[in-house]
């Protein structure tokens, strides 16, 4: 049901017009002023505002604004007795759809509404249809040769076709945000926004901010009313990555948002209905947090209606030589190079490595190989994994280290290579920064004055 917002100073015009309108099964609200339609734009969304451009004292200038500020798809339309080429222009510049003359009959206005919801469907499909292009993933374009991936496969295709939510866990690296866009590409929502936010990136008061929106004047610098992801990914997918990393107060605005659909802007009393499927992701156990008191039961049940795990790279080795030779494809396009493959020293430097920082770390090695190499075959020298990754052969047997030991030198050479930058070092390992920190710490590895000369702000 389309929502419409009526403007005029006159109540028997607004009286008119609402009536008229209800009578084609829109839901409509009023106001007498620009101010009062403020503070309606502010607490709702409408797909269309009519507005007279002489509202007392105020102008209706005012909320062809305000509201293609809040809600920049929503079509205006100016009415006014005071028509001139001025005004018009003047409407039409600031983003009105249509203008039209009173006097006039309702039929007409009617009419015009009409018109301005069909202009606006229009634009919303082609531009969802451009994002669906854009980011369609088929689940057969997944990588996976392993068991525990074709599992994770099957999951998807049965998953998708649901509104169900979903709680995607693994390891840094796996692959879960790709896991979500790939549900919601085989989904029938496929054709609106999947808009993906890290919750552990934001603080807790502009995450909340970012997530449900907020009014104008809820806080220092809301200088307008603004929408948050619910809103955005209205019809669509809202994929919240890091979902562990969330207080107790934002775990329980999403617990009604779940439960109810509703969703309430920051410093707003007004509740918003949203129809927006979640997908959450953590690299924890939320099970684990749920028994520490870290994470809420009962939001935790809400979210696993529809669980996926996914495995580390380290426990399917069979995708290891796929993936990498995907990623080849991929560098070797993108760097106009021609490499064709890995030779036998690379395939083994890669299925001994452990890839703590899993398929994101893959990635980057390959990338990164792609980019140095000077032959159309990676060797084991272009793979920067460290050597100590391969088994050697002394005498008749072979000694092969632990993968402690393993990753230890791995990030040493990886310090090395980027000439001990921290931030650069995290990136192509596929970790956080404060992930390095730790691994440094648990390793013992006191870098001293082993640092760029730039690299002084990357501390973790």
């Amino acid at each position: 049901m389309a929502s419409i917002l009526v403007v005029d100073d006159e109540a028997s015009m607004r009286l008119a017009l609402g009536a008229a309108l209800r009578r084609r099964g829109y839901k409509v609200k009023s106001a007498a002023s620009a101010s009062e339609a403020a503070s309606l734009l502010a607490g709702g969304t409408f797909d269309v505002v009519v507005t007279d451009l002489k509202l007392g004292d105020e102008s209706g200038m005012d909320v062809v604004r305000l509201a293609k500020e809040v809600e920049p798809s929503a079509e205006v339309l100016v009415m006014t007795a005071y028509a001139t080429v001025e005004s018009a222009v003047e409407a039409l510049k600031l983003g009105a759809f249509d203008y039209i003359r009173k006097p006039f009959e309702v039929e007409d206005l009617v009419h015009a509404v009409e018109k301005a919801l069909e202009h606006r469907s229009l634009v919303r499909e082609v531009t969802t249809l451009r994002a669906a292009v854009g980011k369609s993933l088929s689940v057969d374009s997944i990588i996976a040769v392993s068991p525990a991936m074709k599992r994770v496969l099957d999951l998807i295709a049965r998953i998708a076709p649901t509104d169900a939510t979903v709680l995607i866990q693994g390891e840094s690296g796996t692959g879960k945000e790709l896991v979500a866009r790939a549900i919601h590409a085989n989904s029938p929502r496929r054709h609106y926004p999947f808009i993906a936010v890290n919750c552990g990136a934001l603080p807790e008061t502009l995450l909340e901010s970012e997530m449900f929106g907020h009014a104008k004047g809820a806080f220092t610098g809301a200088t307008e009313a603004k929408k948050g992801l619910f809103e955005e990914a209205d019809r669509g997918t809202l994929f919240l990555d890091e979902i562990s990393e969330t207080s107790p107060s934002i775990q329980v605005k999403l617990l009604r948002a779940l439960q109810d659909g509703e969703i309430r802007r920051v410093g707003s009393n007004t509740f918003i209905r949203t129809d927006v499927r979640i997908i959450a992701a953590t690299n924890q156990k939320l099970a684990s947090l749920v028994a520490a008191g870290r994470f809420r039961e009962d939001l935790y049940y809400r979210l696993q209606v529809l669980p996926i795990e996914i495995p580390p790279l380290r426990e399917r080795p069979e995708d290891i030589l796929p993936l990498a030779n995907h990623f080849i494809r991929i560098y070797s396009r993108r760097y106009g190079k021609d490499v064709k493959g890995l030779s036998k020293d690379a395939e083994r430097v890669l299925l001994s490595h452990s890839w703590p920082g899993n398929v994101r770390e893959l990635e980057n090695a390959i990338e990164r190989a792609v980019i140095l190499t000077s032959g159309d075959v990676l060797s084991a020298q272009d793979i920067a994994v460290t050597a100590a990754a391969v088994p050697t052969q002394q005498g008749a047997q072979t000694s092969v280290l632990p993968l402690s030991e393993v990753e230890k030198q791995h990030i040493l050479r990886a310090l090395e290579v980027f000439g001990y930058n921290r931030e650069a070092t995290a990136k192509a390992l596929g970790i956080g920064r404060n992930t390095l920190w730790r691994k440094l710490k648990q390793y013992g590895l006191d870098l001293g004055d082993k640092r760029a000369p730039h690299s002084g702000s990357d501390e973790a």
